[in-house]
């Protein structure tokens, strides 16, 4: 499974959201700090769900990055989250 199935996978599991992007930007930081050569270090989260109703934007941000938890520690560098009700 690719990073971005398992951000996916994760994230759809957490959130039933009614739109979810996962794009992979980590062609757009080669040569950066925490890039790898085979990618997947970098992505873009655009996550609409109706679970997020009512929180606030660091709420929001907080519980993405538990669910993500694995991932961070990891493979992924940096998470950009575009995410709302």
């Amino acid at each position: 499974m690719t990073v971005r199935d398992s951000i996916t996978s994760k994230l759809t599991s957490a959130f039933d959201p009614v739109r979810l992007e996962v794009i992979d930007e980590s062609a757009q930081h080669a040569g950066h700090v925490g890039a790898r050569p085979g990618g997947e270090t970098h992505f873009r989260i655009v996550l609409r769900s109706p679970a997020l109703a009512g929180q606030s934007r660091v709420a929001v941000q907080r519980r993405i990055h538990r669910v993500l938890a694995e991932e961070l520690a990891g493979p992924v560098h940096a998470l950009s989250i575009d995410a709302s009700a």
